[in-house]
């Protein structure tokens, strides 16, 4: 299941009588929302307007974010068999090293 978490970087005010926001980021927010498309190599800037239930106390009445995918919190079958995988290896480490401890010389 891929799940998306929401980074606001930003809120705007609809123009009178328009259907237009203006909406106002701070910079390094606009550095943190670019992606570079793995296909052509160019980078973008994606984020989305939502509108606000209501406006807040200076008068705003949309805000602006952008979504990065969060991986699952339950596990596929081969992530916990690798996750599995690594503690048996490092349990086994350990038990070596401590076995080569109590050698007398």
């Amino acid at each position: 299941m891929t799940t998306f978490e929401k980074h606001y970087i930003g809120k705007g005010t609809q123009v009178e009588n328009l259907d237009i926001v203006k909406v106002v980021i701070p910079v390094e927010f606009i550095e943190e929302a670019i992606f570079e498309n793995k296909k052509d190599g160019k980078k973008y800037l994606s984020f989305e307007v939502s509108k606000l239930h209501q406006e807040d106390k200076f008068g705003r009445t949309h805000t602006c974010y952008y979504q990065t995918k969060v991986s699952s919190a339950i596990p596929t079958q081969d992530e916990a068999a690798e996750k599995q995988e690594k503690k048996s290896k490092k349990k086994s480490k350990k038990e070596t090293a401590e076995a080569e401890d109590d050698l007398p010389f």
